[in-house]
Order: C-alpha cells, then sequence, then structure tokens
C-alpha cells in the first residue's frame, strides 16, 4: 500500500505578511512560542513597537528567567542598518538576548553574528525566515536557526578576552620597561612596546639577539642564537663555541646561566630567569621585576659583547 507524501512549496513572504510592521510584527507577537522553539528559548510577553529613544523595537519579549530579548524584523536581505538598529535596542532596553529574522542572511553578516557571540556577554541569535505549504495547506512559517550562542563560541569568546587583557598587561609593562632601559642602554632604544611576550634587541651580528622576556610570574634575559632557515648546523656550533668560555662569561656576567642548546630545535640560547614577579602579578611591584630585568640585560651585554665581537 503506498502512502501519499506532499510536497513542500515555498512561498513568498510577502504573499503571506504583505507589509513588516503590521502584518509579520503583529503575527510573531502573537505567536512568539513558534520562533521560541526555532531559537531553543521559552519566550513570552511579547511586545511590538516598544520605545527605544527615538526608535522603536520591532518586538521585545522574555525567555523563562525574565531576561529580556529583543528581536528585528526584516523579511529581506540582511543588511547593516538593520544590524545596527539591533545593537542599539539591545543597549537601549537593557536586553541580554538579541534575536535578527531575515529571510536571506549575508555571509558577511553570519560572521558579524558569530564574532559578537564571542565577544560580548549577551547572546545573538540569526533566524533565517520562509513561508512554505503542502498542496493547498494554508502557508506556514518556517524559522531556521542559522547562528547562536553555544558553549563552544561562549568558551572561545572568553579565550579572546583572556588574550586581549594579557596582550594589554604586557604592553603596559614593556612600556614601563623600556622607559628604564633608556636611562642605562641604548640596546632597545629603538624598540616599541607590543603585545608579544618578548622584545629583542640587536647585537650587532645577524642572527643573535638580546632579548627580554616575561610570562605571568617571571621574567628573563637571554641570548638567541637563529641564523636563519636550514642552519641548525651552524647554530649548534656557533653555541658551542660559547659555551666553550661559559667560565668567563658567567664570571664578567656575574652569576650563572642556564645553557639551552635545544637539540631539538633549530635555534638556542642562554639565558637568565629571574623569578617572582610577571605581568600577573601586582602592578605596584612591576618596576622591580623592571629594574632587574634591565640590570641583567646590561650585564649580559657586557659579558656576550667580547665574545660576538671575536666569533664573526
Amino acid at each position: 500500500m503506498s502512502v501519499s507524501v506532499g510536497k513542500l512549496q515555498r512561498v513568498s513572504l510577502r504573499e503571506v505578511w504583505r507589509h513588516e510592521a503590521t502584518d509579520f510584527t503583529r503575527w510573531l507577537r502573537e505567536n512568539i512560542e513558534v520562533l521560541g522553539e526555532a531559537v531553543d528559548l521559552a519566550l513570552s510577553q511579547a511586545e511590538s513597537e516598544r520605545q527605544a529613544g527615538d526608535f522603536n523595537v520591532d518586538v521585545v519579549a522574555e525567555d523563562d528567567s525574565g531576561a529580556i530579548v529583543v528581536i528585528e524584523n526584516q523579511l529581506e536581505r540582511s543588511d547593516h542598518d538593520h544590524l545596527g538598529k539591533l545593537l542599539t535596542y539591545l543597549v537601549m532596553v537593557g536586553a541580554t538576548k538579541a534575536i535578527w529574522i531575515v529571510s536571506e542572511p549575508r555571509p558577511e553578516h553570519i560572521r558579524a553574528i558569530t564574532w559578537l557571540n564571542e565577544s560580548s556577554s549577551a547572546e545573538f541569535f540569526l533566524v533565517k525566515v520562509e513561508a512554505v505549504r503542502i498542496g493547498d495547506s494554508p502557508a506556514a512559517p518556517l524559522f531556521t536557526l542559522i547562528v547562536g550562542p553555544s558553549e563552544d563560541t561562549q568558551e572561545l569568546g572568553e579565550t579572546k578576552r583572556e588574550w586581549a587583557e594579557r596582550h594589554h598587561e604586557r604592553h603596559k609593562f614593556w612600556q614601563g620597561l623600556l622607559e628604564h632601559a633608556r636611562t642605562l642602554t641604548p640596546l632597545h632604544a629603538n624598540r616599541s612596546p607590543g603585545k608579544d611576550n618578548w622584545i629583542s634587541g640587536a647585537t650587532g651580528r645577524g642572527g643573535l639577539s638580546l632579548n627580554y622576556v616575561i610570562w605571568g610570574h617571571e621574567t628573563a634575559v637571554e641570548l638567541y642564537i637563529d641564523l636563519g632557515k636550514n642552519r641548525d648546523a651552524e647554530n649548534k656550533a656557533l653555541f658551542d663555541s660559547f659555551l666553550a668560555r661559559k667560565d668567563e662569561i658567567e664570571r664578567v656576567f656575574g652569576d650563572s646561566l642556564d645553557w639551552q642548546r635545544l637539540d631539538s630545535r633549530r635555534a638556542c640560547r642562554v639565558r637568565k630567569t629571574i623569578p617572582g614577579i610577571g605581568y600577573k602579578d601586582d602592578e605596584a611591584r612591576w618596576p622591580e621585576a623592571q629594574r632587574k630585568m634591565v640590570d641583567a640585560m646590561v650585564r649580559l651585554e657586557k659579558a656576550f659583547k667580547p665574545v660576538i665581537a671575536g666569533s664573526a
């Protein structure tokens, strides 16, 4: 026995809702649970044309936690104007969730909503709306969630915020260090504070640099040896020539050094680690770390300068 199966047909949105504000928005307000099912939110208390400054929000609703949700309707291809309105309404009414309904989401707006979910504390949903029918049945709405918040985007957003904060802290630390260093040595005088965890200074020989390094709770100064691609053997040979003069170099430096040949890597380094204070520690302690780093750098340059000159 054969089963009769109907064919799903797309219907023009304007055939179902001739006018966006008076027809679709009113229908949505009265059937808000249909949208809620698409975005997995229990929406209720829908109101239309809520005033937000000089503007009117298409629909404002609440979820089951009582959080305010703003909804922007656009029965056409997504555009920048409606995205701007959505953000404005979110702020003006103090909402924590925003839903943007469009008939055709542009790729750039999909990326924008994804970025907003990663970068802000609010939750954003981009929903595609279509009208469909089977045979002679009445037209029905079909909502498809294109982009929404998830645990992955929230975790990624938190990671991005942590990295942004880390970059800001390191930039500020380097700014203070370079200001102090310029009063004692010209080695890093032409360097600008950056967001990385290291700042390099030239030694007068290509492939050899004197670097400041910082982590969360400790810092270091180092001579870094990297003559370039496919020159691994030369790096190791140069390191070994310096290591042969270890006693002399450490005597001039005034302390022991950590000699890292790094046999599994191309480069080598000679480092002095200064534990106790890093960029994650109390900012009031940064000057102490910066003074120790600059002092160690001055001594490291003095210890290696004649050795480097003799190796050229």
